[in-house]
């Protein structure tokens, strides 16, 4: 298993993330969304395994102008824009290869296992 978590110090689910995984003696690798974020490739893995672009835009981010502008811009300008602004995709993005899951999901990771 490959395990890359991103996500924030702030963010409870991410710590509960990093403790499910540090629980099993799994290796992980915490990747904190505010100092480096994601790369296009990465982000293009993660929203195919999760099933779009739609499913990664936090609803509750606290930049309302934002998330407003998203939903008007193209596809690839709204790409474009959320690696640009990591700060409205939900934390924290489990990887495990192709996989990923958003948020905390201790049902898919045992499947993983």
């Amino acid at each position: 298993m490959n395990i890359q978590i991103f996500g924030t110090k702030k963010c409870f689910d991410t710590k509960k993330a990093e403790r499910y995984f540090k629980e099993r003696g799994i290796k992980y690798q915490l990747i904190d969304m505010k100092e480096k974020g994601m790369s296009k490739g990465e982000f293009n893995n993660v929203k195919q395994a999760v099933g779009g672009t739609e499913k990664l835009i936090d609803d509750k981010c606290r930049d309302k102008d934002l998330l407003a502008l998203l939903n008007y811009l193209t596809e690839e300008d709204r790409d474009e824009k959320i690696l640009e602004n990591p700060k409205v995709i939900k934390t924290p993005v489990v990887r495990n290869g192709k996989k990923a899951t958003i948020g905390y999901c201790p049902d898919v990771w045992k499947k993983w296992e």
